[in-house]
């Protein structure tokens, strides 16, 4: 099994590289679905939650209610501290069962938008950054998902800085440019990550 960790700032694009090694044959372990999953109603996640910020992040509906939750954390950096030692070790216990469940000649990569701050890439065989200059990530948040351009900086803060990221990397994908050219170099991402884990 070749582990791979993908990671890449908000507004990067590293969802459309994840989809395209997938389609590529990886098994692809997305972060942002196990962290949904990890608090979902009746989950000693989401108690913690409600337990440490109050009923106020809890929807009528008993879910966790992520705007609100995302106001409080993106404006200080305890309670975002706070929130990922509450949420952090549930998504790393589902993201090993699903790995297990992948077979041994598996490709596996980990999509995780917090692999730098999570600790993780030094757990991966193989790291992969998805990259953009900052006034691009801007631009495609205000664009995409309707942030303010100081919604969209604050998101950007709160991550890894570029330099984190790619101090850590075995391998840059520039997604600065249009989509068959991002699909590409993702088609020679995956050809090396195959001779990787050959030789592996």
């Amino acid at each position: 099994m070749l582990r791979v960790g993908l990671t890449g700032g908000i507004g990067s694009g590293k969802s459309t590289v994840s989809a395209l090694l997938a389609d590529h044959g990886a098994v692809v372990i997305d972060y942002d679905l196990l962290a949904r999953e990890a608090v979902e109603p009746g989950s000693p996640g989401l108690e913690a939650i409600a337990q440490r910020f109050g009923s106020g992040v809890i929807a009528a509906d008993g879910s966790l209610d992520r705007p609100a939750l995302a106001a409080i954390v993106f404006a200080d950096p305890a309670a975002l501290t706070d929130l990922n030692a509450i949420t952090h070790p549930a998504i790393w216990e589902l993201a090993a069962a699903r790995e297990a469940a992948a077979g041994p000649d598996a490709i596996v990569v980990h999509d995780n938008p917090l692999l730098v701050e999570m600790g993780a890439a030094q757990h991966c065989d193989v790291v992969v950054v998805v990259d953009v200059p900052e006034d691009v990530q801007i631009a495609r948040l205000i664009d995409t998902r309707g942030m303010s351009d100081s919604e969209a900086r604050a998101r950007i803060a709160a991550q890894a800085s570029r330099q984190q990221r790619t101090g850590v990397a075995d391998l840059v994908i520039d997604n600065t440019g249009p989509l068959d050219e991002l699909a590409r170099i993702v088609g020679g991402t995956w050809d090396e990550l195959v001779s990787r884990a050959a030789s592996a």
